[in-house]
């Protein structure tokens, strides 16, 4: 049974030639497919609100996850905590995530206009018109939307409170 289990999670994981061919049957059945991404280093009460929030909106749940050379390039070389598979995988165990593809960019730019999500997901500390893919989805005939945060929480200050605590 835990052979099966884990085969179901890691079929959620999938290379991004591979999801556009789900992303595109989903979208024929007429499922409303939502796209957000980010690093999700270490997933805490906000991420699982946040991801279940885009869930909400549409059938089917993608999330572009920033590879560890992103992850370095954007929030510097300590991060991430975790590596792109665990943090892949820990995603893909979520029963509301569909798809979990992994980018190297560091914006989904190219993600975002390889499967053309009907819904494109972001916080609330963004602005629609400052999402990046956000007009392309919208040209698209897809809908952009923020989702506001739950305040307290971030992988940084999670980070920080542990290094206070090893003083």
């Amino acid at each position: 049974m835990r052979n099966d289990l884990e085969k179901e999670l890691l079929n959620k994981i999938q290379p991004l030639s591979s999801l556009k061919g789900m992303v595109s049957a989903w979208q024929k059945e007429g499922k409303k497919v939502v796209f957000t991404n980010g690093v999700f280093d270490l997933l805490h009460i906000g991420h699982v609100t946040y991801l279940a929030k885009a869930a909400e909106l549409g059938d089917k749940l993608i999330i572009g996850l920033n590879t560890d050379s992103s992850v370095k390039r954007i929030k510097g070389e300590n991060r991430p905590i975790n590596d792109q598979n665990s943090r892949a995988a820990i995603l893909a165990s979520l029963f509301f995530v569909d798809g979990v593809v992994m980018f190297d960019e560091d914006i989904p730019l190219n993600v975002i206009n390889f499967l053309m999500p009907d819904i494109l997901v972001k916080g609330a500390d963004y602005s629609i018109e400052n999402i990046v893919g956000a007009k392309e989805v919208i040209a698209n005939g897809g809908e952009v939307k923020t989702i506001t945060f739950v305040e307290g929480y971030s992988s940084t200050s999670i980070i920080k409170k542990i290094k206070e605590r090893e003083l």
